[in-house]
């Protein structure tokens, strides 16, 4: 930003130098007392022309004929004033395109564009450690998402920063939430500094997307309750969550290493992820056998919620019928989850 400073304070002493420029020779060429009666009086053109072919040093003559000598110790100062000028311009601008800062500008510019024109996105509000969590998976996923920070500072510490689209400013403003395409997104995930935020930026994203699923993180156990009554779909408890860790850690210590290499794995990412049958899907009638989901996908189905219940069938038999609004629950990588979710006709 300092050197944007520059750029701009150089370009206005630049203007004020040519205008100083333009009312001098207006003075010395056009002025009662150095005309002479052979000398015609100089109009603004030639006032602007002369003060353009000075600050170029093109080395064109003058406009009128010889200048006398005041005019002429004039354009010597005016030439050096004019020379100091231009390297102090010529510097700043090298300095405001070194610095990426020009790059920044025009890569702000593309962001805007892309976040204009995504749907079906996630919005990530916050820029701690869990904010860090999340936006880590959803790159590992390839989720389509965005990250709302209150300032350049908290967006350049999370990870891979310029790797995903972002806007600077309070999640709990409406106009940033809008700003981050919320009457278009699919999901917000809050994870802010203090219950009350996260309270407050859940009634602003349901009140602009009453369809939008709200994920929200809460300290303090009794904040729950509200949290829920102001909208949010889910609310986490980090302090809960480290607890439940802890006790499975102690007795199913195999299962957790199994998990633990699911989500740590770096070479093959595999989730425990979810789909729900469209109107119209291919596998809507087909059995489990039939749709051929593991051996044309390669993904794991563990789970299914037929449409309009609550409750899972773990491990469904082959010969379950699939049916339109029906939840999968499987295990796979993100490209089986692509594949699996054209296969169904949700991509």
């Amino acid at each position: 930003m300092k050197s944007k400073k520059r750029v701009i304070l150089s370009l206005s002493i630049f203007l004020v130098v040519f205008l100083v420029g333009v009312a001098g020779y207006w003075y010395f060429g056009g002025g009662p007392q150095f005309n002479t009666p052979n000398t015609p009086r100089w109009s603004l053109l030639d006032c602007v022309y002369m003060t353009i072919i000075t600050i170029g040093t093109i080395g064109y003559g003058e406009v009128h004929g010889p200048l006398n000598d005041s005019a002429r110790i004039f354009t010597s100062i005016y030439i050096i004033f004019c020379l100091v000028t231009i390297a102090y311009a010529m510097s700043s601008i090298t300095a405001f395109i070194v610095e990426g800062e020009l790059k920044n500008i025009l890569g702000r510019r593309k962001m805007e564009k892309e976040i204009r024109h995504l749907k079906d996105h996630f919005i990530v509000c916050g820029s701690d450690e869990t904010a860090e969590t999340v936006i880590h998976e959803l790159l590992l996923t390839k989720k389509k998402f965005i990250v709302v920070a209150n300032c350049k500072e908290d967006t350049e510490a999370l990870p891979a920063v310029g790797g995903f689209p972002y806007v600077q400013g309070d999640p709990t403003d409406d106009d940033i939430l809008i700003k981050a395409g919320i009457e278009r997104a699919k999901g917000i995930l809050l994870s802010l500094a203090t219950d009350e935020a996260n309270l407050f930026a859940t009634i602003s994203a349901r009140s602009l997307n009453p369809q939008i699923r709200i994920v929200t993180k809460a300290l303090d156990v009794r904040s729950h309750k509200k949290i829920f009554k102001a909208g949010a779909d889910s609310v986490i408890s980090p302090t809960f969550i480290g607890g439940m860790r802890m006790v499975s850690e102690m007795i199913r210590p195999a299962a957790t290493t199994f998990l633990d290499l699911m989500l740590r794995e770096r070479a093959r990412v595999l989730r425990v992820d979810e789909i729900t049958l469209p109107s119209g899907s291919p596998l809507d009638g087909l059995t489990i056998a039939e749709s051929r989901i593991g051996e044309k996908t390669g993904a794991l189905l563990v789970a299914l919620r037929p449409g309009g219940k609550k409750d899972f069938a773990f491990n469904p038999k082959p010969e379950t019928v699939l049916r339109e609004g029906d939840i999968l629950v499987f295990i796979a990588s993100p490209d089986m989850a692509q594949e699996l979710a054209a296969l169904a006709g949700a991509a």
